[in-house]
């Protein structure tokens, strides 16, 4: 009685709030380099993991708030299997028998489970608890341009002993201090000298899409980026999650001539 009581309330705390996400970057960015030494199908199973997961994720947190308790995980992940796919339906299976099926609801309904941890779980993704990475010549480039610059933020690394399974966070303030987040994954790397540039192009407005519509300028001012290098995704409390390294810089851009 004291569990179904328990999972109800959390019911109530857990359904406002939406199963947290990686930042989609916006159409102004675009990762331009990065290196490619360790990519391997197991990658390409942790990122489509992490792709899936919000989906998988709403899928479990629907069924526990239309049928309440399940007994088990094979009765929990049997609805993912059913509504998205086997595959899917498996992760799942593995990543709540690793929590335990309760917590795992608890998890579920306090939306309490990001994708990285989530695929980690599962053992869709790398862990490394000892990792490290530091940035070797964190900067913007040219710090100053006219509208339609492309700029260029150097997020190259070096790592001592490897990483886990990791998110560049690109954080922009503008003169308002209006910001934007968004998310860029990162595989987990052997020890060794990384490059890693994120491309900003300032041809039209934040987020605007050319191909849709007509576009305004990217405003003129100085803007403030940070950039965190995170185990795990960034702000997370679970476990396998830390920061490697933060950087900051400032670039202008100037009125087109």
């Amino acid at each position: 009685m004291y569990k179904v009581f328990t999972v109800i309330l959390l019911l109530f705390i857990g359904v406002s709030s939406a199963t947290r996400s990686f930042n989609t970057p916006s159409n102004n960015l675009q990762r331009l380099t990065s290196d490619h030494r360790d990519k391997n199908v197991g990658f390409d199973i942790c990122s489509t993991c992490i792709d899936e997961a919000v989906t998988v994720l709403n899928v479990l947190l629907q069924a526990i708030l239309d049928e309440g308790i399940y007994a088990t995980c094979g009765d929990l992940c049997g609805i993912v299997a059913n509504k998205t796919s086997p595959f899917l339906g498996k992760v799942c299976d593995i990543a709540c028998d690793a929590a335990g099926a309760l917590e795992f609801i608890h998890l579920i309904v306090k939306a309490d489970l990001d994708p990285i941890w989530y695929c980690e779980m599962a053992k869709m993704c790398e862990i490394n608890d000892h990792g490290d990475a530091k940035f070797t010549n964190f900067g913007v480039y040219p710090n100053i341009g006219p509208q339609g610059t492309q700029f260029e933020i150097d997020c190259s690394f070096k790592s001592l002993n490897g990483t886990g399974t990791s998110m560049l966070r690109f954080i922009m303030a503008d003169s308002h201090n209006q910001t934007s987040d968004n998310d860029f994954l990162i595989d987990a790397k052997k020890p060794g000298t990384y490059t890693e540039k994120i491309g900003l192009i300032t041809a039209s407005a934040w987020n605007c899409d050319p191909v849709k519509g007509l576009c305004d300028d990217f405003p003129v001012g100085t803007y403030n980026v940070t950039v965190q290098f995170c185990n795990g995704e960034c702000g997370s409390h679970h476990p396998h999650s830390s920061t490697y390294d933060v950087g900051q810089a400032q670039f202008t851009v100037t009125k087109k001539k």
